[in-house]
């Protein structure tokens, strides 16, 4: 479809983790987003703190669910994806209204990882041993949900990484190798950069997350972003080390030099957006409830309004 002579939709979407938004990348890149009467904006996110200094925070109450300034809460962005607990917590506290329309087309992993020379080697290790992660973000929760199936709850300890402005020398990574902390949870491409460079996987999971939505959002310019997000979900399905230039692009240099062989297909895992089930919902909410992760009394129509057209 030509759309030379045609006036695009401009949307502004709130970019976090490459490896989250790949789809999205990946549907610019071959302009089916264009070919869905579509400008999609690209608005970087911020995570609060961005002095040079790494700082250590042990009370995710002291840290907001939005990690800082929000440009969707700023209205600056329409719509954006992040974790599943995150996103729950996330739309319980937004002032604008926003909320879950659909679960991302991302699987994503984290991984629990130690310096080469930890002599850590088992997630019964880490009993008492503070795993630095992001409050409130996907690393924060699964670093509790992988260490729950070894360790009783008391001996589960995490530690919010803040600081370290620079997004190519990611903060955790930093602060592990630095020796600010032991253990921490990362996702790709800090996973592979971890691997190349001998450290140590303790523990890894896969996860779903969720897309926030905005009032303003309408269900037929949703349905028209994911129509493009499908066509480049089968993109990724296909050849997803075709597109890790995006992730390689994440990590300076001199932490190392990533090659898309590095990259393993399998952890690269892409699937058409869905509706969030309510039993998801609550499966997920009773959880961080009992972790005192958010307060008890939200329900599935306050936290979501599902937009996306469920394929059959």
């Amino acid at each position: 479809m030509s759309n030379e002579n045609l006036t695009l939709k401009k949307i502004k979407n709130e970019i976090s983790g490459t490896v989250f938004s790949l789809p999205y990348y990946v549907a610019r890149e071959q302009g089916y987003f264009a070919d869905e009467g579509l400008d999609i904006e690209f608005v970087q996110r911020g995570y609060g703190d961005r002095s040079p200094g790494i700082q250590l925070i042990d009370d995710h109450r002291l840290v907001s669910s939005f990690g800082g300034p929000s440009l969707f809460e700023q209205g600056e962005s329409s719509l954006y994806r992040a974790c599943e607990w995150g996103q729950v917590r996330r739309t319980y506290d937004s002032s604008r209204g926003g909320q879950v329309v659909a679960k991302r087309a991302a699987i994503a992993s984290q991984a629990i990882i130690v310096r080469p020379d930890s002599p850590y080697n088992i997630p019964q290790d880490l009993a008492n041993v503070p795993v630095g992660v992001n409050f409130h973000h996907g690393s924060h929760y699964i670093a509790i949900q992988t260490l729950e199936g070894f360790l009783p709850k008391e001996e589960i300890k995490v530690v919010h990484i803040d600081g370290g402005g620079d997004r190519k020398r990611f903060n955790r990574f930093v602060a592990l190798r630095d020796g600010l902390v032991d253990a921490v949870a990362v996702m790709e491409p800090w996973i592979t950069v971890g691997e190349k460079l001998g450290y140590k996987i303790i523990a890894e999971a896969h996860y779903v997350g969720l897309e926030i939505g905005s009032p303003e959002l309408d269900q037929e310019t949703f349905e028209a972003i994911n129509k493009a997000i499908r066509r480049a979900v089968k993109d990724l399905q296909a050849d997803p080390i075709r597109y890790v230039k995006y992730l390689i692009d994440d990590v300076a240099e001199d932490i190392v030099s990533l090659e898309p062989s590095d990259f393993r297909r399998n952890r690269l895992r892409y699937v058409d957006p869905a509706p969030y089930p309510e039993a998801d919902f609550r499966r997920t909410y009773n959880w961080m409830v009992e972790w005192g992760l958010i307060e008890p009394d939200a329900t599935f129509k306050q936290i979501v309004d599902n937009r996306v057209v469920a394929l059959t």
